[in-house]
C-alpha cells in the first residue's frame, strides 16, 4: 500500500519523533510505501529514515522552493511547480493518507483533503494520528462540526483518529484489505 503521511519538516523533540518513528518502522515492515513532502529534515527525514531502515520505498513529492531540502536517495522524487500540485500529486500517488504532527502546512493538507473526501473526490481512507493529544483540539472541533450538522457525510467516515501507530496501521490495512 502506498501511504501518504503529511507531517512536519521541523526538528521536534522525542515526544513527537518517538511514536513517529515507530509508525514508520510498522509501516516500512508491513512492505508499505511512504509517500511523503520529499524533504530530508526534520520529522520528516525521520520518518523517511525509519521507512527505509525497515525495507520499505520512499516516494517524496517536493516542491520547486524547497527542492534543496529534497531527499536524495529516495526511491522516487518528483518536483512540483507549486503546493497545490505537490498536494494533488501527493493524493494521486496515495492509498491511504495519515496526518501527523505539523505546523500549518500539515493543517492546509489535512484540511483539503478531508474537504476532497467530504466532496466525494476520493474515498481514501484517513487518519489523524493523535500524538500526545496534539490533535485534541481539532478533534473537538470535528466533532462540534459533526454534531452541529456542518458536515453532510458523518464523521467516521471522513476520518479516523487513532492514539499510536499500530492503531493507525491497522485501521489503514484493514479498510484497504475490505475494499
Amino acid at each position: 500500500m502506498n501511504i501518504c503521511v503529511f507531517l512536519s519538516a521541523a526538528d521536534l523533540d522525542e515526544r513527537y519523533t518517538a511514536p513517529a518513528r515507530e509508525f514508520a518502522r510498522l509501516l516500512g515492515k508491513a512492505g508499505h510505501t511512504l509517500v511523503w513532502g520529499g524533504s530530508d529534515t526534520g520529522l520528516m527525514k525521520v520518518v523517511a529514515d525509519g521507512v527505509e531502515e525497515a525495507g520499505g520505498r520512499l516516494v517524496g513529492v517536493s516542491v520547486d522552493f524547497l527542492a534543496h531540502k529534497a531527499r536524495p536517495q529516495a526511491d522516487q522524487m518528483v518536483i512540483a511547480g507549486d503546493l497545490a500540485e505537490r498536494k494533488a500529486l501527493l493524493l494521486a500517488k496515495s492509498d491511504a493518507i495519515v496526518i501527523m504532527v505539523g505546523g500549518t502546512g500539515t493543517l492546509d493538507e489535512a484540511t483539503e483533503i478531508l474537504e476532497l473526501k467530504k466532496h466525494g473526490k476520493h474515498a481514501k481512507p484517513v487518519v489523524l494520528l493523535n500524538t500526545a493529544g496534539f490533535y485534541d483540539g481539532l478533534k473537538a472541533q470535528f466533532h462540534r462540526m459533526n454534531e452541529e450538522g456542518f458536515l453532510p457525510i458523518p464523521l467516521t467516515d471522513l476520518v479516523f483518529f487513532a492514539d499510536d501507530a499500530p492503531t493507525a496501521l491497522a485501521h489503514l490495512e484493514e479498510n484497504i484489505a475490505s475494499r
